[in-house]
């Protein structure tokens, strides 16, 4: 197997982490020609990453790729086997996606405050403030966000939390876990599991390699 791979992306990160965490031999590479290229767009006619290549298949989208994986090498599980614990497991992911990303994602482009648009920043700030108050009342008790194990819901929060907690700042947002208990219990769990330590470090070497490239 292949991952069609970009360090810094949430959803390449989702992938890699369940990769990790399940022991999985599978080679990660970037993008052949870049994503959004005429040779990637052989693989994935959607241009975008992450994409899994098995045996000449390619299977798209980063929930569909860990839904996958789970199916295929079912131990270690990261699928609660309570049907109800399962049913949340996937709502979280999902929250991660509809909920929690579009609004982070626009903020990414306001970093710079000579072009930054203050009306939108405080608009996607204050979304974002109340997403993770209902999320801070659909996670669990803990210690991880569908229970007492890493569950595919921590592949997708775990990545979300990276950026939350660096680009909230930068755009004069609070920090994003503060009066949010559960939440942060789940964040510094999930951060210390080994496979979840391993992605956030590539994504901090992702960054700093691209802050350092646009500083030249």
């Amino acid at each position: 197997m292949k991952l069609y791979n970009a360090s810094l992306s949430p959803y390449s990160s989702r992938v890699r982490i369940a990769i990790y965490a399940k022991n999985l031999p599978v080679e990660i590479v970037p993008a052949p020609g870049g994503t959004g290229s005429a040779e990637f767009g052989k693989l994935n006619p959607l241009g975008t990453v992450p994409a899994l290549e098995v045996d000449g298949q390619v299977v798209i989208e980063s929930e569909v790729i860990v839904e996958y994986l789970e199916d295929r090498f079912p131990t270690p599980s990261l699928r609660p086997a309570d049907p109800i614990a399962r049913a949340r497991m996937r709502a979280l992911s999902r929250f991660a996606d509809l909920y929690l990303a579009p609004p982070l994602g626009a903020l990414f482009g306001q970093m710079n405050p000579a072009t930054r648009d203050a009306k939108l920043v405080c608009e996607k700030l204050a979304e974002i403030g109340l997403r993770l108050d209902q999320l801070e009342n659909l996670v669990v008790a803990g210690p991880y966000a569908a229970g007492p194990e890493l569950t595919l819901a921590d592949c997708a929060l775990g990545p979300v939390f990276f950026f939350l907690a660096r680009v909230m700042p930068l755009v004069g947002g609070k920090p994003p876990l503060d009066g949010r208990p559960r939440l942060a219990t789940v964040a510094e769990t999930t951060s210390r599991h080994p496979a979840v330590a391993r992605v956030l470090d590539e994504m901090n070497a992702a960054m700093a390699e691209r802050m350092k490239a646009g500083a030249r």
